[in-house]
């Protein structure tokens, strides 16, 4: 899944994308190097941002998912966590809403099955501001794992089909770099959920702070995360870079196959 920022507060600066053509060319890009689905943001959800307002959000982004979705024929996530905008980009063509607050706002779920999509279903302490504020687990990956259930239930009470259900466990969403580790450590655990699931961690904040790179300098990291995270059961890996990821991930297919006897 290759990441399109809109927003102008992304935390990798590279992978601001400033304008509607950009989008599009990056979108086709992506494609090209091998990436099965698109996320498209216009808010950003880095540690202390701020939030923007729905109109402001459906401004930015809904020229870019009309166009895209007209573009091409990948699946096109949209990461926001506004009913309203949902409904606006689901409408437009959008197949996917990727949650960053786990279905927490009552509304998203029946708009997102009404317009029979998919949806990724993340975890996330408190919310981007603060979320980075007084972390506390008791059990950081059981609590997770009770919060997507939830999530999951809510999703599939609501209409939204069972096979359409992705699940996040939010990489350095209200975790520190050791809750981080400890998820990545224990991510087959989250095979009890039997959902899909999807591992966004590239290029954040604690692969710098293990390997004391900034943002720039954070591929190594991502791709050896991206290793473990599909050797531990991953399906879906959001990432920026998709070239890079994509022939990794080709490798680790083939060992997987001989694995599994294939």
């Amino acid at each position: 899944m290759g990441i399109i920022n809109l927003s102008p507060d992304s935390f990798f600066p590279d992978s601001r994308i400033p304008t509607v053509t950009a989008a599009l060319l990056s979108a086709e890009r992506m494609i090209e190097e091998g990436a099965d689905y698109l996320d498209i943001g216009a808010e950003s959800s880095r540690p202390g941002s701020k939030p923007i307002s729905e109109e402001e959000e459906l401004s930015i982004i809904l020229p870019v998912i009309i166009k895209m979705c007209k573009s091409f024929s990948v699946p096109v996530s949209v990461d926001t966590y506004k009913p309203g905008v949902a409904q606006r980009v689901l409408d437009a063509g959008a197949s996917i809403i990727n949650d960053i607050t786990g279905l927490r706002y009552p509304q998203m779920a029946p708009i997102i099955a009404e317009y029979d999509a998919g949806v990724i279903i993340m975890h996330m302490l408190g919310l981007p501001d603060s979320m980075q504020e007084n972390i506390h687990y008791q059990d950081c990956v059981g609590e997770i794992i009770s919060f997507l259930e939830e999530g999951v239930r809510t999703a599939e009470s609501a209409g939204i089909a069972s096979d359409r259900i992705w699940v996040d466990p939010g990489i350095g969403f209200g975790k520190t770099t050791e809750h981080n580790l400890d998820i990545l450590a224990h991510l087959d655990k989250f095979a009890s959920l039997n959902k899909s699931l999807l591992l966004g961690a590239s290029r954040k904040s604690f692969i710098g702070k293990i390997l004391d790179l900034p943002v720039a300098e954070r591929l190594e990291g991502s791709l050896a995360i991206a290793v473990v995270g599909v050797m531990k059961g991953a399906r879906i890996l959001r990432v920026h870079d998709v070239l890079e990821t994509n022939r990794v991930l080709k490798v680790v297919s083939e060992i997987l196959k001989v694995q599994d006897g294939k």
